[in-house]
């Protein structure tokens, strides 16, 4: 059994550095001398786990608990694999066979509750979302009318969009007529009645099991118990040394906790001795996995490696580190802190690329394809360019000339954008936006940007000629219908406004009584919407 126990030691440290397929390795062989070991069964469990190996996860979860029934640990590995797997009701079942053979285990509690949170926000309805809304509406008579309104249009769409806003509009009579309308209910009379439900009676309060009294625990964990208290109490005077007397002293009465050895750590981490805390921390992990210990405790000692490393602005060994602790334990500040180092170690990567002279080459060799009529291979060279000098805007300019070349007229505006936003005087981020916007065939637009370009150089012959040609083109243009509709719907905003449901209404509303038009106008919002219609030729006043 010496060599099932150091093997199983050898795969517990391989799991926590995250070398998992040697952790599977070591579980797997010392399952081979002890094929009922429970443990090893629920260790390889995790492996498989972290590994992405859901359905061998499940499979040594079921085994750990044929073997020990009794042991809770089995059944939350069961329902992880479970939740994994996208079963979540099969989790929830798991959960609470565990809680009938294990009712104090609060693992499994935390577990069952947080799957029952799982699928309540999965099976819960934003009526306001419904596809058929507007017909539903229209053909209430209670809300018929109210469809007219504009701003009720507006309050639709915010409610739909964010039905959390739902509880601060329950003042206006027309949400509660709408939901009466949606969820066929009739609110005005459940509100006249005149003797309402009792409440049921409070349940009585879930006594929690107490925790073991100190007369009732053996006398090394006592002491270890003083000793830690004495360590705390000289940690928040910021006596470090005296704290870590204190710990000693605590580990030494009471090693297979691995509390004492993270208040260490926690020690050396104020020091600023980083290593050593990292080193206290992977052997309270280690002890703490041979002693079954919370799985919130390992997170939280796998999340102080993260934080040291952090400190030392080691970000992609932080990132590791905190990712290992939110596979044990989920908690909001571990994740944001994740974020934070992936979005700096980014930034720093992408800085790190900047590299103006390789950038240069790589214009030079853009210019020369572009010469030869080589559009792609531009591109290709203009867009390593931008990654190697993000901030030089003739670049961004160079490669929407490619993009208008190759037809991608949408791919041309975002990058003349982002060159006018970079160098707001640099006059060919304006006379190509232009060129794009009539290549579209949205002269309106285009006459606007040749303008700006001739504020801030009159004398520009490019946005002079691209003027005129506008004015022209908007003034002689026939147009059929197929092409202007076309044309407009692959415009992005159009594409959107033309998907919007209380747009389309609004339009039928129009064509039926074109007096409606005024009220619309009157709300800013619709009355964007209504003007790029008429900009890009779908609709015409009269």
């Amino acid at each position: 059994m010496e060599k099932v126990s150091a093997l199983k030691d050898q795969g517990n440290k391989a799991l926590s550095s995250g070398n998992i397929d040697e952790a599977v390795r070591c579980y797997t062989e010392a399952l081979t001398l002890d094929p009922t070991n429970h443990v090893l069964f629920s260790n390889r469990s995790a492996a498989y786990a972290k590994k992405g190996s859901y359905e061998n996860a499940l499979e040594d979860a079921c085994q750990t608990i044929k073997i020990k029934p009794d042991w809770g640990k089995g059944y939350s590995r069961k329902a992880a694999a479970l939740e994994f797997l996208g079963r979540l009701e099969d989790a929830k079942t798991t959960y609470q066979e565990g809680l009938r053979q294990d009712p104090n285990n609060q693992q499994l509690k935390e577990g069952l509750q947080n799957i029952e949170a799982k699928l309540a926000e999965k099976t819960m309805m934003n009526p306001f979302a419904m596809p058929n809304l507007y017909q539903k509406l229209q053909m209430d008579p209670r809300t018929r009318e109210l469809l007219s309104d504009p701003s009720y249009i507006e309050l639709l769409e915010q409610l739909k969009k964010k039905p959390s806003e739902l509880g601060t509009k329950l003042q206006d009579p027309r949400v509660m007529t709408t939901l009466s309308v949606l969820l066929g209910l009739n609110l005005s009379e459940m509100e006249e009645e005149e003797e309402p439900t009792p409440p049921p009676p409070p349940k009585p309060k879930e006594t929690q099991p107490a925790p073991p009294k100190e007369e009732e625990l053996p006398e090394n964990k006592k002491k270890a118990l003083k000793e830690k208290e004495l360590g705390n109490a000289a940690y928040k005077n910021k006596d470090f040394e005296t704290a870590l007397k204190h710990y000693d002293e605590a580990v030494k009465h009471d090693p297979t906790n691995m509390t004492y050895l993270s208040n260490q750590a926690a020690v050396y981490f104020e020091k600023g001795e980083f290593e050593k805390c990292r080193e206290l921390c992977e052997k309270a992990i280690d002890v703490g996995r041979e002693n079954r210990e919370d799985y919130r405790q390992i997170a939280k000692a796998l999340a102080r490696i993260g934080n040291s490393y952090f400190k030392q602005e080691k970000y992609k060994e932080a990132i590791q580190n905190f990712n290992k602790s939110l596979t044990e334990h989920r908690t909001p500040e571990v994740l944001k802190k994740c974020q934070q180092a992936e979005k700096i170690l980014k930034e720093q990567e992408k800085i790190a690329y900047i590299n103006p002279e390789l950038a240069l080459e790589e214009k030079n060799k853009g210019n020369d394809a572009f010469q030869k009529g080589n559009y792609p291979v531009a591109m290709k060279h203009y867009s390593e360019a931008i990654k190697r000098n993000p901030n030089d805007a003739k670049l961004f300019s160079n490669r929407a000339a490619c993009y208008t070349k190759l037809l991608e007229f949408q791919l041309a505006l975002r990058d003349c954008e982002e060159c006018i936003r970079l160098e707001p005087t640099f006059i060919k981020g304006y006379t190509r936006k232009g060129a794009a916007l009539e290549a579209m065939k949205d002269f309106t637009k285009a006459m606007e940007v040749y303008q700006k370009a001739l504020e801030l150089d009159s004398s520009s012959k490019e946005a002079t000629e691209g003027l005129q040609r506008c004015v022209i083109s908007q003034t002689t243009r026939n147009d059929s219908p197929e092409e202007v509709k076309k044309r407009a719907m692959a415009d992005p905003e159009v594409q959107q406004i033309m998907s919007d449901p209380a747009m389309r209404l609004i339009l039928e509303q129009m064509h039926k009584d074109p007096q409606a038009l005024s009220d619309h106008l009157k709300n800013p919002v619709i009355a964007q919407k209504i003007r790029k219609l008429i900009d890009v030729g779908l609709i015409s006043i009269r």
